[in-house]
């Protein structure tokens, strides 16, 4: 083949010149090549010469991956291009298929297997109507004579039947997967369904003798086994295939069989269509009990494919038909010894997911079982209760048991992969035990609480550290998300844990997250603090309690700050030591700062601005020391570290919060606007001068600027008015930095303070000053080009949305260009990216509304409404991606609710234009769009189908299934 270019492309339609461009394809080592005879070839498929060219590709005498491209040819013209063939040649190709899959039964298996979906693709196009039995029809033509062969008898001699009934078994497998994976519109998909389940007559008898044939090979039955998963699929009916079903547990007493039984049965009766064949369900029961032993066995020899395997059968059985079964009273000896069976899956011996992976299988199981039990009426529900309840609190034993952390030198061993498995098996079983707290209740506690106590009061018990830390992991599960502050076992379980060690680490750990868990009882029982606080510190200055120790002071510092008063100044002198040694890592240390805001806002306001200078002070010196130097990128991480605290502690700190929380007492605080200024603000103030040196050496460096944005963005947002002062000062600098360096962080904070102070007399002359300068800067963008700026052009979005929606009286300044806001929003909406067309939505639906009482905005809108209906049109007729067009729905509504007669006209001249906006649609489908979309003024969900239906038309994709 000649090299790429043009050439290929242009190349004339022949057998030589597609086996020349696979050769290409495969075997050409430049990527360059390869990619251009791919196109040629897919170009070469959907020709109408395949139909000739497939089968010379075919011939015995080629490559396999020719005669597999011939084969995958076949395949795409009989299920994309089958209306090109005349009705009269559908025989002849019938017969030929059928001829070149029987030449093909010996291999090569990849073009077999090509060829049997192609025929299965046929059959789907010709069910009913034109081929009315087809399973019956192909059994005929792949049934050798004799009688005592696999296939059992027939009329066409053979020289292998073995091979030829593995081909007829490849041919029936394929049949219903073709089905599934085809595009089909939802009548035709119906009929084929019931055509197909209608042939089940045929294959299940076939599939049997097979099955139970000693003449069969174990690959015959392994084919069977899949043929028979692949027609469950169509739900054919489990009262008809039961006794196959039946078979198919014989078969997992063969080594080589094992893995496809299980599958096959697996898939069986995880079809929820099993629960009407009720009897055929209750009969299979014995075989799955039947499995223990074999699962004991595996599971003591550490076979964990085995122990996995029959795992899954019983879990199946247990989990999907959970309610059935239950519901079978004379039966229910059956399916409790089945639960306990799943319990014994539950508590396989090993460690998950080292020595066992089986136990995660089960655990979706006791949701099922709980969830029905517990839907039975009372009456019920006590009998049903009185059996398995028992049963939940040995399920709490084993789940304690296994989460139980391995020995500190196996733990080293296992790879990171491991640990991350495991971490997350914990997560699974924390939930669970959360879960079955709503049956057991408040005894669940008392049990736990009892047996921690034991164990602590016994030095041989408590030495095996992992039995106390499954304990108390039973603990923080269930206190997590449970309210447990009217429990009677908490003020007990708050005394023992003192008395806990915690050098073990992983036992630390567990112990700083369960009195985590306990900070709203803690609120409501102060007196406690003293005795828990003191280990909470402790752990601070330990970094491999990190993450732990920081997150459990921070829940503290945010439920008990009222009553930290008395501990305030250790909390803050341990906090600022850690800080300074830099034990924890950065967002360890912006969790740790978020807690001392919650600290300190609780605080008398005349302590808080000193508490927090002390706490600052090295900070910011650091900062300066930093801000003096020249720019490098171990300074510039230092940098943006010391600004993320400064936010993350301006993000909690809110003595206007606390005032509000303290309103019930008998003289309420005041707050900072009603005496002295904010600290925040003062501090703000302190440190504005070293904002702008550190700004002026980053000024192009979107990180440091963000940082930096991020400090004024999270204390706007906290103090909201209290912000006040620090308008005028930030408006200036925003404006100057933005001009100079656009980012979208900046227009982000213009945004809050929009949000904020644009209905504010003292600040609108600021806000105004700051956005018209920020507009104009981002329209230079705009006119460059704002491809590569999709963030800024959000971002800008967003804000003249808020602009709209507080202080939309900024429209009618002299500076303001309306026009040119009215195109960038028409260019955001083509951007591809998702936030950025959203954006842009929100600023028309914001917009629209305000036309008819703002002359510039219904100005705007007269003129260039037009480009914005041709803009979203486009988008929605294959220009922009399909997941957009719900966006593009909300502003066609918008202006059909706020310009009806305007949309109509515009609607009107734009979609008579001809391939407009897609070749796919023809006139009428256009007019039919624009009525339905003009009789929509209210139903947001109802224009969005219009809209999506509308898309899928002209993309082409209409009844493909999407």
């Amino acid at each position: 083949m000649e090299p790429p270019g043009d050439g290929p492309v242009e190349l004339e339609l022949t057998v030589e010149n597609v086996e020349s461009a696979l050769y290409q394809l495969y075997f050409d080592p430049d990527m360059e090549h390869k990619n251009v005879a791919q196109k040629w070839l897919t170009q070469a498929q959907g020709s109408a010469q395949a139909w000739q060219f497939c089968w010379a590709l075919l011939d015995p005498d080629k490559l396999p991956e020719v005669q597999f491209f011939g084969a995958s040819t076949l395949h795409t013209k009989i299920s994309r291009h089958w209306s090109d063939l005349p009705a009269d040649q559908h025989e002849g190709l019938r017969m030929q298929l059928l001829s070149h899959i029987l030449h093909f039964s010996q291999g090569p298996k990849m073009v077999l297997t090509r060829l049997c979906v192609a025929l299965a693709a046929m059959a789907l196009n010709l069910i009913p109507q034109a081929w009315s039995r087809p399973v019956a029809d192909m059994v005929r033509a792949f049934q050798p004579q004799k009688p005592d062969n696999e296939c059992g008898s027939g009329a066409e001699a053979t020289q292998d039947p073995h091979a030829h009934c593995l081909t007829l078994l490849e041919l029936l497998t394929v049949l219903p997967e073709e089905f599934q994976s085809s595009r089909l519109a939802q009548a035709r998909r119906a009929q084929l369904r019931e055509a197909l389940a209608g042939e089940w007559a045929v294959v299940c008898p076939m599939l049997r003798q097979l099955l139970q044939s000693q003449d069969s090979s174990n690959k015959v039955k392994e084919k069977v086994l899949r043929c028979l998963s692949s027609w469950v699929g169509l739900d054919v009916p489990l009262g008809e295939s039961h006794e196959l079903v039946q078979d198919c547990f014989a078969a997992l007493s063969n080594p080589e069989l094992f893995d496809t039984a299980v599958e096959t049965i697996v898939n069986v009766i995880s079809q929820p269509d099993c629960q009407r064949y009720i009897d055929a369900l209750v009969s299979l029961m014995p075989l799955v009990l039947g499995l223990h032993d074999q699962l004991k066995t595996a599971a003591q020899d550490g076979d964990m494919e085995t122990s996995h395997g029959i795992c899954r059968i019983t879990v199946a059985m247990g989990e999907t038909h959970s309610r059935v079964l239950l519901e079978q009273v004379e039966h229910w000896q059956e399916y409790l010894a089945l639960v306990n069976m799943i319990l014994f899956c539950t508590g396989v011996p090993g460690h998950y997911p080292v020595s066992e992976t089986t136990s995660s299988l089960t655990l979706t199981f006791w949701y099922t079982l709980q969830d029905d039990i517990l839907s039975f009426e009372e009456e019920k529900q006590a009998v049903y209760l009185q059996v398995y309840r028992p049963v939940y609190f040995q399920l709490v034993d084993v789940l304690l048991h296994k989460s139980h952390y391995p020995s500190q030198d196996d733990y080293a061993s296992w790879s990171s992969d491991d640990k991350e498995q495991f971490r997350i098996y914990r997560v699974d079983i924390s939930d669970t035990l959360m879960y079955v707290y709503e049956m057991l209740g408040a005894e669940l506690l008392s049990n736990l609480y009892d047996r921690l106590g034991r164990q602590l009061m016994d030095p041989q018990q408590s030495a095996v550290w992992q039995d106390t830390e499954a304990l108390l992991f039973g603990f923080q599960s269930i206190a997590e998300t449970i309210d447990v502050n009217y429990s009677d076992v908490i003020p007990g379980l708050i005394g023992l844990i003192p008395r806990i060690n915690i050098s073990n680490v992983m036992l630390a750990d567990t112990v700083m997250y369960t009195i985590g868990s306990l900070a709203e009882w803690l609120a409501d029982h102060p007196v406690m603090l003293g005795a828990i606080l003191p280990m909470v510190l402790q752990g601070l200055v330990k970094p491999e309690l990190s993450v732990s120790s920081v997150s459990t002071l921070k829940r503290i510092c945010r439920e008990c700050r009222h009553d930290l008063g008395p501990y305030a100044q250790d909390i803050l002198t341990v906090s600022q030591d850690v800080l300074m040694k830099e034990i924890h890592k950065s967002s360890q240390s912006m969790w740790l700062m978020q807690a001392l805001g919650f600290l300190l806002s609780a605080l008398p306001i005349e302590e808080i601005l000193a508490r927090l200078h002390s706490l600052i002070a090295p900070h910011v010196q650091q900062l300066d020391t930093l801000a003096q130097q020249e720019p490098n990128p171990k300074n510039k991480q230092s940098i943006v570290h010391i600004l993320g605290m400064l936010s993350s502690l301006f993000t909690t700190l809110d003595i206007n919060r606390q005032a509000d929380s303290l309103e019930g007492a008998s003289s309420p605080r005041p707050t900072a606007s009603q005496s002295t200024q904010n600290p925040v603000v003062v501090v703000l103030q302190q440190v504005f001068t070293l904002i702008q040196t550190i700004l002026s050496k980053w000024l192009d460096d979107s990180e440091v600027v963000e940082a930096v944005c991020g400090v004024f963005d999270k204390s706007v947002r906290t103090l909201l008015h209290d912000f006040g002062p620090m308008v005028a000062q930030l408006s200036g600098m925003m404006g100057q930095i933005y001009s100079a360096f656009p980012q979208a962080s900046a227009l982000d904070l213009a945004r809050q303070m929009v949000h904020i102070f644009a209905g504010e007399e003292q600040h609108i002359a600021n806000i105004k000053s700051l956005t018209e300068v920020l507009t104009s800067a981002t329209l230079s963008i705009f006119q460059q080009g704002p491809r590569d700026h999709p963030d800024i052009a959000e971002s800008f979005m967003h804000l003249h949305a808020q602009i709209l929606k507080r202080k939309p009286d900024l429209y009618l300044s002299d500076q303001s260009d309306v026009k040119a806001l009215f195109y960038c929003g028409i260019l955001s909406l083509k951007f591809p990216e998702t936030p950025t067309v959203k954006a842009a939505s929100l600023f028309f639906t914001e917009l629209l509304p305000r036309c008819k009482d703002m002359p510039p905005l219904g100005d705007v809108l007269q003129r260039d409404g037009k480009l914005l209906i041709e803009t979203i049109l486009e988008a929605v007729g294959g220009g922009s991606p399909r997941s957009l067009t719900e966006h593009f729905s909300e502003v066609l509504l918008s202006l059909n609710r706020h310009c009806p007669a305007l949309l109509s006209q515009w609607l009107k001249e734009t979609l008579q234009t001809p391939g407009f906006p897609s070749a796919q649609v023809s006139t009428e489908q256009k007019h039919t769009f624009s009525q339905q979309l003009l009789r929509e003024q209210t139903n947001k969900r109802r224009v969005k189908e219009i809209v999506k239906e509308f898309s899928l038309l002209c993309r082409g994709l209409q009844g493909s299934g999407y």
